[in-house]
């Protein structure tokens, strides 16, 4: 048995959070916490480590909007921000900040578990972009330090390309080390002696 979805709902009106609390009941069994001052909002999200950031705000300005993305780390977990009016700058700077569904037209109680729905989902699928972006780039720096060893010992040794791949390959095994990390030893070692 799984625990129930954690969720934060940021909301400043009580009648407002208490018909999303009573709409979320509805469907399923969430553990709900509702934060309705802004005050310290960092900190009280953290406290709660939600699975999901749900924000009812009528009509953002974009220092709110900042604050609000910044304080619910939408690179951390989904974040579904409801807003009553339309705004494109507003709407690229929540998107751009990682924002998972930012819903214009205010929340509507048959539209938050759907819009939560494909918060979680969006969020999870930039968040494997994201890892497989990280991973990339680091294969990439990986493959680079590793030409600049080779190319290291090359002149050193007079030995072609080959030969010296091979020669960081079994230094590589011989010390129970990633390859990438003896060609980094080599290649700060030489910058030392240069």
């Amino acid at each position: 048995m799984t625990a129930p979805l954690s969720i934060v709902i940021i909301e400043q009106e009580p009648e407002r959070a208490q018909m999303i609390i009573d709409t979320m009941r509805q469907v399923d069994d969430y553990t709900l916490h509702v934060i309705s001052d802004f005050r310290a909002l960092r900190q009280k999200i953290a406290a709660f480590n939600p699975d999901v950031v749900l924000v009812d705000i009528s009509s953002p300005s974009r220092d709110i909007l900042e604050e609000l993305t910044l304080a619910s780390s939408p690179l951390e977990r989904p974040v579904a921000m409801f807003v009553d009016q339309s705004d494109s700058s507003l709407t690229r700077q929540a998107v751009e900040a990682g924002v998972s569904a930012y819903v214009v037209d205010g929340l509507r109680s048959g539209r938050i578990r759907p819009v939560l729905d494909a918060a979680i989902a969006r969020f999870h699928m930039f968040q494997r972009m994201r890892t497989e972006l990280e991973a990339t780039k680091q294969a990439l720096e990986e493959r680079k330090i590793i030409d600049r060893a080779k190319g290291i010992l090359m002149r050193s040794r007079n030995i072609g390309e080959d030969d010296a791949y091979a020669l960081l390959r079994k230094t590589a095994m011989d010390k129970g080390r990633r390859l990438s990390e003896v060609a980094e030893s080599l290649v700060t070692a030489a910058e030392l002696l240069s």
